[in-house]
């Protein structure tokens, strides 16, 4: 899909403005990504004041946050760390930008969950997940593999997502 719209980065001081022909490259799409990420969450100090970002941020935050805490460690990671304090909100996140496959993998994890239900309050969190855990077996393995199919194309996902949105994320 070509994107039809230019990027503006910021990198420190410097703009950076990137081709969307180069888009094409999955290298330039990942860098893309990852400068909108730290920028936006730098602008929310990294989730302490979401109140600052628009909607349309949010959901791309959360959706990175998932994704970056899933390469870093699974399902497991994603809980026990904060990003898991948004588990329902980055299922919305996920399902706004049409990656309705990972939603539903994240969906089936949530249900592991008593009531379905994942605990905002970390330490609540992370005492549930010793429950969940304590059966020995790997109880994240079947989602965690489900995940890195990557049956949705998130970077391309999102990248539409911000084109639809390109007013929030212009910096």
């Amino acid at each position: 899909m070509i994107i039809s719209f230019v990027l503006f980065l910021i990198i420190g001081c410097e703009e950076k403005r990137i081709n969307t022909d180069q888009l094409k490259e999955s290298q330039a799409i990942n860098e893309s990504i990852i400068e909108y990420d730290n920028h936006i969450g730098e602008l929310c100090n990294y989730g302490e004041n979401m109140e600052k970002l628009t909607e349309a941020q949010k959901v791309f935050y959360l959706n990175q946050n998932f994704e970056r805490e899933m390469n870093n460690g699974g399902f497991h990671q994603y809980f026990y760390n904060s990003s898991g304090n948004y588990a329902h909100e980055t299922f919305d996140a996920l399902k706004k930008i049409s990656a309705d496959k990972t939603a539903s993998i994240l969906q089936s994890s949530i249900d592991k969950f008593p009531n379905k239900i994942v605990p905002k309050e970390r330490d609540k969190r992370i005492t549930l997940l010793s429950q969940i855990e304590k059966g020995g077996e790997n109880i994240w393995q079947e989602n965690d593999v489900a995940f890195f199919k990557y049956e949705d194309d998130l970077n391309a996902l999102n990248l539409k997502f911000i084109e639809k949105n390109k007013k929030d994320f212009e910096f």
